[in-house]
């Protein structure tokens, strides 16, 4: 089966803009693209089963009436679900993707997500999801699940859509990371893009040949690399400034392996990375 990209659409304020950025990693990578929609069972349960209840006498056609309204609450969420996903199929249309595809499913997000992962190529899903609160501060509680269970790229959409231009890749050194430089090497999803190199740490004779190396590659490759860094400081602060200070328009991090990056990624401080960058994420995995 031919992979492709997926983006999750829930309604949420970035419903728009992950499409435009899925729309816009589904023609990089000359694929199909996937909508899918997840009634999750916490927010939309299925109709509940009373019959265990049935012979309470006097509360028997109020158990149905409940299970009536359940039947009729689920079958409205499913009818919702439907036409945001005709929405967003117009939406990509609109961004140049004739023919997306769309998938409904019901159960646990993270769940439904893995499930595809077989043919997925990048999934695209935006900073805060339909339940969250205080827009463009928040990381939603499904995000976080999906980067430490997933093992596909991720693209994390947030702000407004801006096809990128000149990309921050930030590199560790270590061999996990490395192998994140060979997949840009090996897909055209970045391909003409400025890309940045910068690591995080000391100074030192080994970071220099580490960050040479990974230049060498990305122009051997023919990619554009017109700037390499070497900064000391806290992670997330000298990334979040070397972005604001040089105007990226997407940061590729990976994480994998047991780097700084990783312990970085998957810790607390995955939330305040992700809550304070005002540009798109792509999480190599």
């Amino acid at each position: 089966m031919t992979e492709q990209v997926y983006a999750c659409i829930d309604g949420s304020v970035s419903t728009r803009t992950v499409c435009d950025y899925a729309a816009w990693a589904s023609q990089r990578l000359s694929t199909s693209l996937t909508l899918l929609h997840v009634l999750d069972k916490e927010s939309y349960p299925v109709a509940a089963d009373y019959s265990g209840n049935i012979g309470l006498g006097s509360q028997e056609q109020l158990l149905k009436q409940l299970a009536a309204l359940d039947e009729e609450r689920a079958k409205l969420a499913i009818q919702h679900g439907l036409h945001m996903l005709e929405a967003a199929r117009e939406r990509v249309k609109s961004d140049g993707v004739a023919n997306a595809g769309c998938m409904q499913r019901h159960g646990d997000l993270v769940d439904c997500i893995v499930e595809q992962q077989g043919d997925m190529r990048v999934l695209v899903m935006g900073k805060q999801g339909a339940g969250e609160t205080h827009p463009g501060r928040q990381v939603g509680t499904h995000l976080e699940s999906v980067i430490r269970t997933l093992h596909r790229p991720i693209l994390v959409s947030t702000g407004t859509f801006k096809a990128p231009e000149r990309v921050l890749f930030a590199f560790d050194g270590s061999q996990t990371s490395r192998k994140g430089i060979e997949r840009l090497v090996s897909s055209p999803l970045l391909t003409g893009l400025q890309i940045d190199i910068l690591l995080v740490g000391a100074d030192t004779v080994e970071h220099k040949e580490q960050v040479k190396w990974a230049a060498n590659t990305l122009t051997a490759a023919g990619f554009n690399v017109p700037n390499t860094a070497i900064r000391a400081g806290e992670v997330d602060e000298v990334i979040q400034h070397y972005c604001q200070q040089e105007k990226m328009d997407l940061l590729v991090m990976g994480a994998y392996g047991h780097s700084r990056i990783r312990q970085f990624l998957v810790g607390s401080t995955t939330t305040s990375m992700i809550t304070k960058s005002t540009i798109p994420l792509l999480i190599l995995r």
